[in-house]
C-alpha cells in the first residue's frame, strides 16, 4: 500500500513557487519605453481596470480520475478500501476515503456484492461507516443476499453501527427501513427475529412500518415474535401500536399462533387485544377439501381396488 499517494502539485504551480517575487514589478525608472506616458488619463485607467479583471486559468484536476491503484482487485474481487476495511487498517481506509470522495470507487463490490460499507459493518467499525457515508457511499447498495448495511447492523445488533447508519445522509432511511432483502425481510423483522428490542423501538420511531408484513407468508413483527415466543418482544410491539388482527397470506392473526404453544401469557396478552370474531382458527384446507362435493373425474376412480378392498 505504499503507493497510495495524494495528487502531487502540478508543474503549473511549481513554476510560481520558483519564481523570482520581483519580476513583473518594473521599477517606474525601468518604463521609459513602455509608451504609458503617450495614454490619456481616461485610457490609463482603462487598462488598469481591465487588468484588474483578468484572471489567471485555474489548472482543475479531475477528481475522479482512476489512479492505477483504484483498479487493483483480489481473486474475491475485493479492492484495497476492501482489505483495508477486512484487516482493520483504518488509516489505511481513512486515506483511500479522502482520495475517493463523491467517487464510484466507494461503491465497488466484490465478488460477494459487498460494498465497503457492508464490509465496515460486517467488522464493527463505526468510525469508517462514518467516513464512508460522508464521503458519498451509498447506503442504498445490497448485497448477494439483498441486504443493505442497515439489514446487517440489524441482524448483528450494531448498535454503534446503526447509530451512524441512521443518522447520517438520512435522505435514503425511509427507503431502506421499507425495502425487505431477498429473504423478503426488512430491518425491523430482521431486528425482530434477532430479539433486538431496542433496535425494534428505534427503527419504529425511525418511521419502519410495524405491521409490515414479510414476503414469504405474510407474518408481521408481532407473529414472528409469537412464534419465537418472546413475551417482551410481544409486549414491545403492541405498545408500539402492532395490528393484533393482521392475517397472515393463509389468514392467521398472531393470536391463532399460540394454539400449541407453551407460552401461556403471549397467548392471555393477545387473547384481550384480540377481537371476538378473529379468535377462533379458521378451517383447515383439510376440513374445507373433505366438505366439497366429488369432481367428475374422481367419481371415475371411485371403484379402485386394492387388496380386495
Amino acid at each position: 500500500m505504499d503507493t497510495l499517494r495524494g495528487p502531487t502539485r502540478s508543474n503549473f504551480m511549481d513554476c510560481f513557487d520558483e519564481m523570482d517575487p520581483k519580476i513583473g514589478k518594473l521599477q517606474n525608472e525601468e518604463r521609459h519605453d513602455s509608451g504609458v506616458d503617450s495614454l490619456t488619463e481616461d485610457e490609463y485607467n482603462k487598462i488598469l481596470e481591465e487588468m484588474e479583471n483578468l484572471a489567471l486559468p485555474r489548472i482543475v484536476e479531475n477528481p475522479h480520475t482512476y489512479e492505477a491503484w483504484k483498479k487493483e482487485t483480489t481473486d474475491d474481487g475485493d479492492t484495497y478500501l476492501h482489505l483495508s476495511i477486512i484487516h482493520e487498517a483504518e488509516d489505511c481506509a481513512t486515506q483511500i476515503i479522502k482520495q475517493s470522495v463523491n467517487d464510484p470507487y466507494l461503491n465497488r463490490q466484490n465478488n460477494q456484492r459487498q460494498t465497503a460499507l457492508h464490509l465496515a459493518v460486517i467488522t464493527e467499525q463505526p468510525r469508517t461507516v462514518e467516513a464512508l457515508l460522508k464521503a458519498g457511499c451509498d447506503p442504498r447498495m445490497v448485497d448477494h443476499d439483498g441486504n443493505t448495511a442497515l439489514h446487517l447492523a440489524c441482524r448483528r445488533g450494531s448498535l454503534a453501527c446503526f447509530s451512524v447508519l441512521t443518522q447520517i445522509n438520512t435522505q435514503h432511511l425511509r427507503y431502506i427501513l421499507s425495502l425487505p432483502n431477498y429473504s423478503g425481510h426488512s430491518c425491523l423483522h430482521i431486528a425482530s427475529i434477532s430479539s433486538y428490542l431496542s433496535m425494534v423501538e428505534n427503527l419504529v420511531q425511525l418511521g419502519a412500518d410495524v405491521n409490515a408484513k414479510e414476503q414469504c407468508s405474510g407474518r408481521t413483527s408481532l407473529h414472528l415474535a409469537v412464534d419465537l415466543q418472546n413475551l417482551d418482544l410481544v409486549d414491545r410491539l403492541l405498545a408500539l401500536g402492532a395490528d393484533t388482527s393482521s392475517l397472515t397470506y393463509g389468514g392467521y392473526t398472531p393470536y391463532h399462533l399460540t394454539y400449541g404453544r407453551h407460552n401461556n401469557e403471549i397467548r392471555q396478552h393477545l387473547y384481550e387485544r384480540t377481537a371476538q370474531e378473529l379468535r377462533a382458527l379458521p378451517e383447515s384446507d383439510s376440513e374445507e377439501s373433505e366438505e366439497e362435493p366429488m369432481s367428475d373425474d374422481e367419481y371415475l376412480y371411485d371403484d379402485i381396488q386394492f387388496g380386495g378392498k
